[in-house]
C-alpha cells in the first residue's frame, strides 16, 4: 500500500530542486506525516505532484536510503527506517493518549516559572540603535552597518574554504584548540594588518574574537566594577556604553567637536577612556594630533586606559590616513580593537584585540570560559583569504568602490539637502552624520522618509541621557546615512526622495 499524501513545495529558484525536495521529505518524517507501513510515493507520483524530474526525486531517495532514512523493498518501495516509526504517532491514538496528556493553561501558567524575579539582571533595557530588520525591503536603504551583498568576493571565499576542507592532511578546524587561535592568521594580522595601522607587536600581544563587540565584552568583565569610571564620546556607540553599563561602571560623558572627543573636568575621574579616534562613531570626526596627545598625557597622569576601537581601521578611504592612537602610545596605555566585519561582512564576526601580553593571557582564559575560540574554520579560510592575495585584491577595490559611493552621496546631499549640516566636512567616512534643518525632528523625517521609500537612521541613541541640558546639541536633530548596502545607482535618487520628505516636514 502506497500513502495517498499531496506533496506540495513552494520553490526557491535560488537553491537547488534536489536540496528542496529533501529538505521536504526530511521535515516529512520527523514530523511524522509518512505512517511506518506504507510505502512514500513512488519517484513516478511524487515528480509529478512536485512538477520536478524523476531523476531529481530519485536522487534524493536514493540519499534519504543511504543516510539511514529510508528502507527499500524490492518490487514495493520505498519505506521509513525502523528508527524513525515512532515519529508517526500521529496514527496511532493510543500513543496519543499515554504520552502526549494535554495539560489544561491553567496548569502550565500556575507551575512555571517566574522568569522576571529569577532574572538578577535584565538587558532588554538596554536601549540600541534601532534597524529595521527587513531593511532590504526599502527602495532607498541608507542603513549603515550592511553591505552591499553583490561586492562580496564569494568566488575567493569558497576557495578558501575549500582549501581549508578539502587537505586530508590537516584537519586543524575539526579539534578543539581550548584557548588557541591559528597560528598564521596571528601571523597575518601582526605582519599585513596592524602596520598598515602604525601598530607593531608580537604575536602574544594578539587575541581573535567575535567581533569588536564580544572584544569590548570581555574586557569590561575583566576591567570594570562598580568603583569604574569610563569617559565615553557623546554620541557615541551606544552598545558599548551598555556594555560597560553592565559591568556597574560609571559613565562620564564627552561632547564631540570638529577634532573629535573633548576632554572635560570629569576626566581627572575617569580609569578607562573609550574612543573611536579614526572616525568616530556615528559622526565620522578624525580626532586631531593635538586632542590624541591630549588624551594620551591626560591618561599618564592619572594611570588610566584607553580603549581604542578602529571599527573601520580596514574599509577606511581616506587617502592618507591617520595612524592608529595604538601607533603614538609608549606606555602600553592603549589597548587595541578593530574587526574584519566592515569590510568583509558583518556576519563572519570575526575580530582582534591587541593589548599587553599579561593581559591577553586573561583574556584568553576568559575567553575558554565563554566560548572557548573563534570557530577554527572560519579563522583558516580568513589566513588562506589573506596569505593568497585576496585580502589585499579586495581591499582595494572595496576603497575604490566606497570612494565612489560617497562621492555620490557626498555630492547628492549637497545639491539636494544643503541645509543639513555636518559635522564631519571633510573626512571621507563610511557614513554621513548629519543635523536637520531647522531643528527637524529626526524621528518624524525617518517616519516620513519611510513613505518616500526611503530608510535612514534616526540620531537620538547614539546619545546619552541628558538631564542637566549641558549638551549644545539636541539628540533629536541628527540622523545618520549609510551608502554601503544601497545600489550605486540608487543614492542619487534616493536622496532626491529625501530632500521630497523634508519639505513635507
Amino acid at each position: 500500500m502506497t500513502i495517498n499524501h499531496n506533496c506540495f513545495i513552494e520553490f526557491d529558484d535560488k537553491r537547488s530542486l534536489q536540496e528542496q525536495v529533501r529538505e521536504y521529505l526530511v521535515k516529512a518524517i520527523l514530523d511524522g506525516i509518512f505512517p511506518p507501513d506504507q510505502a512514500l510515493p513512488s519517484c513516478r507520483k511524487l515528480s509529478s505532484q512536485l512538477k520536478v524530474s524523476r531523476n531529481t526525486v530519485s536522487l534524493v531517495y536514493e540519499s534519504l536510503l543511504d543516510n539511514g532514512y529510508l528502507i527499500s523493498k524490492p518490487r514495493s518501495g520505498y519505506y521509513l527506517a525502523e528508527k524513525y516509526h515512532d515519529a508517526n504517532h500521529p496514527f496511532d491514538s493510543h500513543v496519543i493518549q499515554q504520552d502526549f496528556k494535554q495539560e489544561t493553561p491553567h496548569t502550565l501558567s500556575s507551575s512555571a516559572p517566574n522568569w522576571g524575579k529569577k532574572l538578577k539582571i535584565h538587558t532588554s533595557q538596554y536601549q540600541r540603535v534601532v534597524k529595521p530588520s527587513h531593511w532590504s525591503g526599502y527602495q532607498y536603504p541608507f542603513i549603515y552597518g550592511q553591505p552591499y551583498i553583490n561586492d562580496f568576493p564569494l568566488s575567493q571565499w569558497r576557495e578558501a574554504s575549500r582549501k581549508v576542507m578539502a587537505d586530508p592532511h590537516d584537519h586543524r578546524w575539526l579539534c578543539d584548540k581550548v584557548d588557541k587561535d591559528d597560528e598564521q592568521l596571528i601571523e597575518q594580522i601582526r605582519t599585513r594588518v596592524l602596520p598598515q595601522r602604525g601598530i607593531h607587536v608580537s604575536s602574544d600581544e594578539i587575541m581573535i574574537t567575535l567581533g569588536s563587540q564580544n572584544a569590548l565584552f570581555m574586557l569590561a568583565q575583566l576591567l570594570m566594577d562598580k568603583q569604574s569610571r569610563v569617559g565615553v564620546e557623546n554620541p557615541g556607540y551606544k552598545e558599548a556604553n551598555n556594555i560597560f553599563d553592565l559591568a556597574g561602571a560609571v559613565l562620564h560623558p564627552h561632547q564631540v567637536d570638529t577634532d573629535g572627543m573633548m576632554l572635560n573636568p570629569l576626566s581627572r575621574l575617569c580609569d578607562y577612556f573609550y574612543v573611536t579616534p579614526s572616525h568616530q562613531a556615528p559622526t565620522g570626526v578624525t580626532m586631531s594630533d593635538q586632542r590624541r596627545h591630549q588624551l594620551l598625557q591626560q591618561a599618564q597622569q592619572q594611570d588610566a586606559i584607553i580603549i581604542e576601537d578602529d571599527y573601520d581601521s580596514e574599509s577606511n578611504f581616506e587617502p592618507h590616513p591617520k595612524a592608529a592612537l595604538k601607533a603614538l602610545d609608549k606606555n602600553n596605555r592603549v589597548i587595541y580593537v578593530s574587526s574584519f566585519s566592515k569590510l568583509l561582512a558583518p556576519g563572519l564576526r570575526l575580530g582582534y584585540i591587541v593589548a599587553p601580553e599579561e593581559l591577553i593571557y586573561e583574556l584568553r582564559s576568559l575567553r575558554r570560559l565563554m566560548y572557548r575560540h573563534p570557530p577554527s574554520r572560519v579563522q583558516m579560510e580568513m589566513t588562506h583569504f589573506i596569505t593568497q592575495g585576496y585580502y589585499d585584491s579586495y581591499l582595494r577595490k572595496f576603497r575604490e568602490q566606497t570612494r565612489q559611493r560617497w562621492q555620490l552621496i557626498d555630492q547628492a546631499a549637497q545639491r539636494y539637502i544643503p541645509h543639513c549640516q555636518r559635522l564631519a566636512k571633510k573626512e571621507l567616512a563610511n557614513a554621513l552624520w548629519l543635523q536637520t534643518p531647522q531643528g527637524m525632528n529626526s524621528q518624524h523625517l525617518a517616519s516620513r522618509a519611510a513613505q518616500f521609500g526611503v530608510l535612514i537612521e534616526t540620531g537620538y541613541s547614539h546619545f546619552m541621557p541628558d538631564p542637566d541640558n549641558s549638551l549644545s546639541v539636541h539628540p533629536n536633530h541628527y540622523f545618520r546615512l549609510g551608502f554601503h548596502a544601497i545600489d550605486k545607482d540608487l543614492i542619487e535618487p534616493g536622496i532626491a526622495q529625501l530632500a521630497k520628505a523634508m519639505a513635507q516636514e
